[in-house]
């Protein structure tokens, strides 16, 4: 018997938003990859040489490491998707911290959301 996996869907770790018109939200350009892509609620960085999201990376010197912002829905490929950028609050238990952060770094991660008006709870 095959296993399935279940992930979370869109936007499943926001809490809440600005009033009007999707002003916390953003579009971009975010370089996915392959299949399984990068899942709703990854935090991204900003490619200073092409302005694309990618996945945050706080080693990297490539412009992923300055926090931007938190993808809405799944990126497959090099596709335009919304990202939260600002007056929000989410659910960090539903974030996805960069491979092996610990506490520490995900507390880095949350002030640098702070320091945007995203508010992790």
């Amino acid at each position: 018997m095959a296993t399935l996996y279940e992930n979370r869907g869109t936007a499943n770790f926001l809490i809440s938003e600005a009033n009007g018109m999707y002003r916390s939200r953003d579009e971009g350009v975010v370089a996915g990859g392959a299949a399984p892509g990068l899942l709703a609620g990854r935090i991204l960085g900003k490619l200073t040489s092409n302005g694309n999201y990618v996945a945050y990376d706080p080693a990297a010197s490539t412009g992923a490491q300055t926090i931007a912002g938190i993808l809405f829905e799944t990126a497959v490929g090099t596709v335009k998707r919304t990202i939260v950028t600002r007056d929000a609050e989410v659910n960090g238990a539903h974030l996805i911290y960069q491979s092996g952060a610990n506490d520490a770094a995900k507390a880095t991660a949350n002030a640098a959301l702070a320091a945007l008006g995203i508010i992790v709870r």
